[in-house]
């Protein structure tokens, strides 16, 4: 009984962990990027921090999950070996896509921003081509819903 809590509280500690350093890494790519924007056109700032901040959202996935994954193990009187495994393996999913994505996702606001910065309509594309690597994130986060409502 001990080993499946301790698995299920390791794929929860990925997941927010992950999640959370993704985000952080990837929101800091836009912010550095808006940093440089900054210096070409100023008063496009509430445009680059919007896009700046949309890698944050994988982060808000993993500590969503968490709630739900956490508030589900305390509803179980005992858990087993496959629920411990399932709650691992849903939290090192969502851990791993939603690192991955949020990164990703910094990479191509950054490129927005500074094409924003160089005069160029590109916010609304910016914005398109943002949601798919979040789109994974979010693919992730329902199998996580999923999964919890199989324990």
């Amino acid at each position: 009984m001990v080993a499946q809590i301790v698995a299920a509280y390791i794929g929860i500690g990925l997941m927010i962990g992950l999640s959370g350093a993704g985000s952080a890494i990837g929101a800091s790519l836009g912010g550095k990027a808006t940093i440089g924007a900054l210096k070409k056109k100023p008063d496009a700032f509430g445009t680059y921090m919007l896009l700046s901040a949309l890698p944050g959202s994988q982060g808000l996935y993993g500590f969503v999950a968490f709630f739900i994954l956490n508030n589900r193990l305390l509803e179980l009187q005992t858990i087993s070996p496959l629920q411990g495994a399932s709650v691992l393996a849903a939290g090192l999913a969502l851990g791993l896509v939603g690192y991955f994505s949020a990164i990703k996702q910094g990479e191509v606001v950054a490129q927005g921003i500074e094409g924003i910065a160089s005069g160029y309509d590109v916010f609304g594309r910016t914005m398109v081509l943002a949601v798919f690597p979040e789109l994974f994130a979010i693919i992730a986060f329902a199998a996580v819903f999923l999964i919890s409502a199989g324990l």
